[in-house]
């Protein structure tokens, strides 16, 4: 078995879950954090029935933790510590960072923590390579403000004066020649666009002044005289003394340009829902060596993961109750780890695990009654709320043990279960199906969603939804919108046909109304009410009467 106990495993039941499905993950969920200590978490993937809220609402338990997709997600394996750059930053802060945590690239954010560009460290030496070979000038632009450069210097700036934030496109000289030398080399570009590095020359220093250069850098940790200084402040001419010698201040001035220059929008990045398959494939080729991950509303950064991140994803661990075909599972289920299947249901489908798994299959009336039956065997019995809860799954499923699928076990369990959770069964049925009337509280779409499976049968692809009510005259007056409905169904999910069994539970009948393929609804054999409507006297359960009975009908067919 994957994982250890602090992880979470998820308990959940099919799609459109049932009572029996809800109940069940919550009891067994129960059962594997008393029994063995799991960290397990009952959860669903449908949205609950009347009568099972009432149930739940009886037991004083919460409504399981809502899971419609586990597919391992950009979101599931990013790592979500990112160590971002923020745009006004300069390429040596962000160089520093990335050498620093061993990065090939980092993330870069505006002040929302949007991205807005992923630099790479490529990247960030072509912004200081020449563009053409036979420009002799190129290597002296740089893109900077005074504050960068002040923070790059480590440097001192005039006192009660702040460094402008403005980036602007300046020439840096170095005045190491001689006076002559470095003035004729300083006029031969524009007024206020030379950046101009000297040491321990006075009278450089007044030259560079006096032709208006833009800052004067005075390096080595050497000082200005007073002279100069008050010249400096006549002219406008910040001075910057830094403690870096000439060649070395020269370098770090050009690498106080500001990060937003390396900035564009060509690169991957993933939303936290995209799953993983997508994400492989659309990586395969690309030499990006980080992909951030986003939230799709607001365009913030959640995280980062790398190619070999995806090489051994964090999966879900889950444990399917009251069903075992993929087709009928939460999506993402064949992507999951699957732990343990319990159910009483025919063996069908592909479902198939990694590891060998504990798999409990009872022809019992209800997979409550098998969670039940696993309290007994391990000398243990459920507190009264999951008790109650598996009362309401036996009783939903077996329609009080009357049902054909009921069987002696079922006979034995709920009087056992009802005892624990000290309700009254009758009382406790009576309420139970009178919570609630699907067809007059729902929409006919959602109605049918209530309790509805998709099945593969010899070339067929079809549905099939049932729904218990006290009487048959709520459907009589949907009976139209039902039949859209379903034709509606038949269309979206590209099936075959789709049929709806509505259960008289107090009369132990039933009525069949099919849409979609019509020689379906010809050779069915039960009487015919009206066109697509069928009365099925005796017929209460889908799994043991009606399943059977449409995969005999499908399998002396071909699929068109």
């Amino acid at each position: 078995m994957s994982g250890n106990s602090t992880d979470p495993l998820f308990v959940i039941g099919h799609r459109n879950p049932d009572t029996d499905a809800i109940c069940s993950a919550i009891g067994y969920a129960a059962f594997l954090r008393v029994s063995r200590g799991d960290n397990a978490i009952p959860a669903r993937c449908g949205d609950l029935s009347v009568r099972t809220e009432w149930a739940l609402n009886q037991a004083g338990v919460p409504v399981p933790k809502l899971l419609m997709d586990v597919r391992p997600t950009a979101g599931t394996v990013c790592h979500k510590n990112v160590i971002t750059a923020k745009r006004g930053e300069t390429f040596l802060s962000v160089y520093r960072q990335i050498i620093e945590h061993g990065f090939r690239g980092i993330p870069v954010v505006d002040d929302g923590g949007r991205i807005v560009g992923m630099p790479t460290l490529l990247e960030l030496a072509q912004l200081f390579m020449p563009a053409t070979a036979g420009d002799a000038d190129a290597n002296r632009h740089v893109r900077t403000s005074e504050a960068n450069m002040l923070a790059a210097l480590d440097g001192t700036f005039p006192k009660n004066c702040s460094p402008g934030t403005n980036v602007e496109n300046l020439i840096l000289m170095v005045a190491g020649s001689s006076l002559e030398t470095s003035q004729t080399r300083l006029c031969r570009f524009p007024q206020a666009t030379v950046l101009c590095l000297v040491g321990d020359r006075p009278d450089v220093q007044r030259m560079a002044i006096m032709n208006h250069a833009r800052c004067l850098v005075i390096t080595g940790g050497f000082e200005v005289d007073d002279e100069i200084a008050t010249l400096a402040r006549k002219h406008n001419v910040p001075v910057i003394h830094t403690r870096f010698d000439t060649a070395s201040a020269a370098q770090l001035v050009r690498f106080s340009r500001p990060i937003a220059d390396a900035l564009h929008d060509d690169f991957l990045r993933f939303s936290a829902k995209m799953p993983l398959k997508e994400i492989i494939a659309a990586v395969h080729d690309s030499h990006q060596p980080l992909f951030p991950v986003i939230d799709e509303d607001t365009g913030a950064l959640l995280g980062v993961f790398s190619k070999s991140d995806l090489v051994d994803v964090p999966r879900a661990r889950l444990v399917l109750v009251d069903h075992n075909e993929f087709s009928q599972a939460v999506t993402g289920a064949d992507e999951a780890d699957i732990v343990e299947v319990i159910d009483h249901h025919r063996l069908s489908g592909n479902l198939r695990t990694k590891e060998p798994v504990r798999f409990i299959n009872e022809p019992v009336g209800s997979t409550s009654t098998i969670v039940a039956m696993m309290y007994r065997l391990r000398n243990m019995q459920p507190d009264r709320a999951i008790a109650l809860c598996l009362c309401a799954g036996l009783i939903s499923d077996t329609l009080n043990l009357t049902s054909p699928t009921t069987t002696d076990t079922d006979r034995e369990i709920l009087p056992w279960l009802a005892n624990i959770a000290g309700i009254d069964v009758k009382e406790f049925t009576t309420g139970f199906f009178a919570a609630g009337s699907m067809l007059q509280d729902k929409p006919a779409s959602q109605a049918l969603e209530s309790d509805r499976k998709e099945f593969d049968e010899s070339g067929w692809r079809f549905s099939l939804s049932q729904i218990e009510e006290l009487g048959l005259s709520e459907f009589w007056k949907q009976e139209d919108a039902l039949q859209s409905a379903l034709t509606q169904l038949v269309v979206d999910r590209k099936l075959h046909f789709a049929g709806l069994l509505v259960t008289d539970i107090t009369r132990h009948n039933s009525v069949l109304i099919v849409a979609g393929d019509e020689r379906v609804a010809g050779a069915i054999e039960y009487p015919q009410m009206k066109r697509g409507v069928f009365e099925l006297k005796g017929v209460v359960s889908r799994k043991k009467q009606l399943l059977p009975y449409v995969c005999r009908l499908v399998g002396k067919m071909s699929a068109g």
